[in-house]
């Protein structure tokens, strides 16, 4: 049998560099990798933070790092950056996969997306209801805001180590509900527990946001355009006291998600530089590296190719590896390390400690799967397709044991 001519591509298969890397690249292309590391890192978090070596972690976490430029200074704790710089990143992630779903997915429908609004909704306010109740009168009443966010880092990266024997729909409910919920405890840390907002500042970022929308509607599709004003507005959010990871969802949404390249033209276009590819590369031979025409061609396939993508697809691509392999897992090293001791079931700070508890352990789960059971029974939503009762059950759970990574963080 006639031996078969080695490719580059081929060659590239059988080097004992190949042989050597190809089971990381099956690991960093797997799903549930990036949920593996993420429980990883909360381990040696929760190690650090019971250790000896306690002191350094949380010095080096309120360690003060700050940029300035000209009279603009901005200095913040690493704990800070990390949670409102870095996380900014997952949540514009988050919000783009949002935008694209509500358009032509999941959530297309008003009919579908109403559910995880509701269930959101009840998710965040019986943990509320039942933490006043319990600290009703005591110096922890004012702290009822505590048990109402879910953490979606933590959330998804736990749904992420079952891999596809979860609905994709189920991913995008759960995704949808604690999105829904981060914003609400936001605009509850904005009306009840900010000491002030800078109008001004806000009033820039808003004023980003709308130039944003505006670019969209005419027609811009440059990404480094939307990534500057973003930055803006960011800052902006940053410096008025508004959390400014919710201007990371916000900036997502203004990202067009569909192009202005015609069908019929890019399909002429790609027909004629394959076309002329085939032209410059004889049959039995395989590609020239310093064939001008062969390059030519591929290069121009590629880049038509690109220019056919919308922003929001381009976007995805580009930040999903950095988020899942790097943004989640410093979080988790930053905001898993709770020091683990009996003090705070004592003395005055029981009842605190009681509604926090009784808030995620039971509220979160009765509010977010009792408003979903509601919503459906009376006709006013259904299920997403694929998915069991039992499957939001365990969402609810999910949620529970997800939220204390932001109630319990260091402060």
């Amino acid at each position: 049998m006639a031996r078969l001519p080695v490719t580059p591509a081929r060659h590239w298969r059988e080097t004992p560099l190949a042989r050597v890397l190809s089971p990381m690249q099956r690991f960093i292309q797997s799903e549930t990798s990036s949920g593996l590391i993420l429980i990883a890192v909360t381990l040696i978090a929760l190690v650090l933070a019971n250790s000896p070596l306690a002191a350094t972690y949380n010095a080096v976490l309120h360690t003060e790092i700050g940029l300035t430029v000209g009279p603009f200074a901005l200095h913040e704790s690493l704990l800070h950056w990390i949670n409102d710089g870095l996380m900014a990143l997952f949540f514009f992630l988050v919000g783009l996969e949002l935008k694209r779903e509500a358009l032509v997915g999941e959530l297309a429908s008003l009919r579908q997306a109403l559910l995880p609004i509701l269930a959101a909704t009840g998710g965040a306010l019986i943990p509320a209801v039942l933490y006043a109740a319990l600290n009703r009168g005591g110096p922890g009443a004012a702290g009822w805001g505590v048990p109402m966010a879910t953490d979606i880092a933590f959330a998804l990266g736990v749904l992420a180590l079952l891999g596809s024997r979860v609905p994709w729909t189920l991913k995008v409910f759960l995704t949808a509900v604690a999105v829904i919920d981060d914003l609400l405890a936001v605009l509850i840390i904005a009306l009840f527990y900010s000491s002030g907002l800078d109008l001004m500042a806000l009033s820039l970022g808003l004023g980003a946001l709308a130039l944003l929308g505006v670019v969209n509607l005419l027609g811009v599709r440059t990404i480094s355009f939307y990534t500057i004003l973003g930055l803006i507005v960011w800052l902006a959010f940053l410096k008025s006291g508004v959390h400014a990871t919710i201007a990371g969802v916000l900036v997502a949404l203004t990202v067009p998600a569909r192009n202005r390249i015609d069908p019929e033209a890019f399909l002429e276009r790609a027909r004629g530089l394959l076309e002329k590819f085939r032209e410059s590369c004889p049959p039995g031979q395989s590609m020239m590296l310093t064939d001008e025409h062969q390059e030519g061609a591929v290069l121009a396939l590629e880049r038509a190719c690109e220019a056919v993508q919308a922003p929001l697809q381009k976007l995805e691509h580009l930040l999903q590896p950095w988020v899942a392999f790097g943004v989640m897992p410093i979080f988790a090293l930053a905001n898993a390390g709770v020091a683990l001791s009996a003090q705070g079931l004592i003395g005055e700070a029981r009842p605190v400690a009681l509604g926090v508890v009784v808030g995620l352990v039971l509220g979160k789960p009765i509010g977010l799967i009792g408003t979903t059971w509601i919503a459906v029974r009376l006709g006013i939503a259904h299920l997403p397709q694929g998915v069991s009762w039992r499957q939001i059950g365990g969402v609810g759970c999910l949620a529970a044991w997800a939220s204390p990574c932001r109630s319990l963080s260091p402060p």
